[in-house]
């Protein structure tokens, strides 16, 4: 050993032992998520920055953050994000459609790519992370069904019009008719996972029907809404409200044990940072070929008994 390194200067020889060592690199990744324009996605925010913190803090990470209020403005942010070196990318798409090339020029330019929640119009990424839409219906009908012992009249108030709300729509259906058949649907009506409609509808609903027995709002924010309405109305005829998406302030209700807001139903924006830490070790586990693997984060019911585990105070949602 000595004779093979005779004459070569201490400080080269140093870096060449170095070199013969795996140097761990500093990951970067690159962000794109929607704006906070309602409760749910304010959460996703939160959640991002909570993720950024935690991988930042050792600075073995880089994560930068970028929020769009449209899917325009998503796009161009994107492409300057592919500016930036990234290692990889995880999206959460404002719509699919316009999305999916540029997330498709990212891929092709050796970016490991994660979707999150919206999926792609191409099955282009290399993970993809969701919460299961069927069972956050099914879980809601499950709900509903045990706080009216299985028989009422009930109405529901829906999300956007789009795949999403199809699923958690028809699962909903589907486990009413084969757990509580005693549970009639009167109407329902879309509410646009927005307070403001929530109300509209819940006002509507009032003066339609004499006799409501429970309401699936299908939404937190929603929900929020239908209280409102329902609270100004003086009624006493609806036995109890169920929600949908585990906003802190109706988790707080439900600790609190409010007569009307027994249950909600989770749709973790936690899967936001799910997906960046999944992205993260992939990368560091050299896992950079893998396409197709996806993450199913699954919907539970919240009731008193579990309501303290999924109450987060400090997040905006």
């Amino acid at each position: 050993m000595k004779r093979i390194f005779a004459g070569i200067p201490l400080v080269l020889l140093a870096l060449a032992l170095a070199g013969c060592g795996k140097t761990e690199q500093k990951v970067r990744i690159g962000v794109s998520i929607p704006a906070a324009t309602h409760g749910w996605s304010g959460g996703v925010v939160w959640c991002a920055e909570q993720a950024k913190k935690e991988l930042e803090a050792d600075g073995k990470t880089e994560v930068i953050l970028v929020t769009s209020a449209d899917a325009a403005s998503q796009v161009d942010r994107i492409e300057n994000l592919l500016t930036r070196d990234l290692d990889a990318l995880v999206v959460m798409a404002q719509e699919p459609g316009p999305l999916t090339a540029i997330c498709e020029q990212a891929v092709s330019q050796g970016i490991f790519l994660t979707v999150v929640s919206n999926p792609l119009d191409k099955k282009v990424e290399n993970i993809f992370v969701n919460g299961d839409n069927r069972s956050f219906g099914a879980a809601a009908a499950q709900a509903m069904g045990k706080l009216l012992d299985g028989k009422g009249d009930i109405l529901v108030m829906e999300g956007i019009p789009c795949p999403i709300n199809t699923d958690r729509v028809e699962a909903f259906r589907e486990e009413l008719a084969k757990d509580f058949p005693n549970i009639k649907i009167m109407e329902s009506q879309t509410a646009n996972w927005n307070t403001e409609k929530g109300l509209a509808v819940m006002e509507n609903f009032l003066m339609k029907y004499s006799k409501i027995d429970a309401v699936w709002a299908g939404d937190d924010d929603v929900l929020i809404g239908a209280l409102k309405g329902y609270a100004e109305s003086g009624r006493q005829d609806v036995k109890a409200f169920v929600g949908g998406g585990g906003a802190k302030v109706i988790v707080k209700k439900i600790l609190d044990g409010d007569p009307l807001v027994k249950a909600t139903v989770t749709y973790p924006p936690q899967m936001l940072k799910v997906a960046i830490d999944e992205t993260v070790k992939a990368i560091r586990e050299g896992k950079t070929a893998e396409t197709g693997r996806e993450i199913i984060v699954k919907s539970q019911i919240i009731t008193s008994d579990n309501a303290q585990d999924h109450y987060y105070p400090d997040s905006v949602y």
